[in-house]
C-alpha cells in the first residue's frame, strides 16, 4: 500500500486549531477546506466534530494523498475530495464555513486575491471563514523565525511569502466579511475568523 503523505506541522498544530473550531463551528454544518494538503487535518477535525460534513479540496496532484487518509479513517462525514484550484472553477455548492491552513503564504498574491474574490460564491450568508498560518502585522515580521521562514519561501518561489494581515483583512472586507476573531497560536501563527454579512446575495 502507498504510504500516506505526512506533515509534522499538521500534527503539531491540529489541537490548537481544533480548540478554535470547537468554539466557532458549533452551529456550522458544511465546511469546505481549501488546500487540504495531506488530508491529516480533515480526518482529525471530522472525527472530533462529527456534526460537520468536512469537504476536502485541493489541486489534482494532491487528491490521491488526501484520499489515502480519508479511506483509512472511513469517517461518515468526509465525502469524496474535490479538485479546486483557486484560479479555476469553484464548486457551485454553498457552505456554512470555509477553512484553510498554511496556504496563503504558498500561493502567489494573485491567487490569494482570487481566493477571497471567489468566497461570496461559496459562502452562505452568515457563514464563517477560518484561516490559519503566519502573518506579518503592521508591515513587520512578528518573530525572527517568521522572517527566516519568509526568506526560505521566497528562495523556493519568489511569489511566495508571508502575507500582511492588514492586506488580507482588506480582501476579506471587500468580499463582505467582517473579522470576528484574531487569535494568537503556537509557533508565531494566527487563527483568523471572519463572518459573512447575513444579507441576501
Amino acid at each position: 500500500m502507498t504510504d500516506k503523505p505526512y506533515s509534522a506541522a499538521c500534527e503539531r498544530n491540529r489541537e490548537p486549531i481544533l480548540d478554535v473550531l470547537r468554539e466557532h463551528f458549533v452551529n456550522v454544518r458544511n465546511v469546505l477546506e481549501i488546500g487540504s494538503g495531506t488530508g491529516q487535518h480533515a480526518v482529525h477535525f471530522a472525527a472530533a466534530l462529527p456534526h460537520l460534513i468536512w469537504q476536502c479540496s485541493d489541486r489534482a496532484e494532491y487528491l490521491p494523498g488526501v484520499r489515502l487518509w480519508l479511506d483509512e479513517a472511513a469517517l461518515p462525514n468526509t465525502p469524496e475530495p474535490i479538485e479546486l484550484d483557486v484560479m479555476g472553477e469553484w464548486p457551485a455548492q454553498r457552505f456554512d464555513a470555509v477553512f484553510s491552513a498554511n496556504t496563503l503564504h504558498i500561493m502567489g498574491w494573485d491567487e490569494v486575491q482570487r481566493l477571497f474574490a471567489a468566497l461570496p460564491g461559496v459562502l452562505q450568508p452568515g457563514a464563517l471563514l477560518v484561516i490559519y498560518g503566519p502573518f506579518n502585522v503592521g508591515g513587520k515580521f512578528t518573530s525572527h523565525s517568521n522572517a527566516r521562514f519568509d526568506a526560505d519561501l521566497k528562495r523556493t518561489d519568489p511569489k511566495r511569502g508571508l502575507r500582511e494581515f492588514e492586506a488580507v483583512d482588506a480582501l476579506a472586507r471587500a468580499a463582505g466579511l467582517s473579522l470576528v476573531a484574531n487569535l494568537a497560536m503556537p509557533a508565531n501563527n494566527r487563527c483568523l475568523v471572519w463572518q459573512r454579512g447575513a444579507r441576501s446575495s
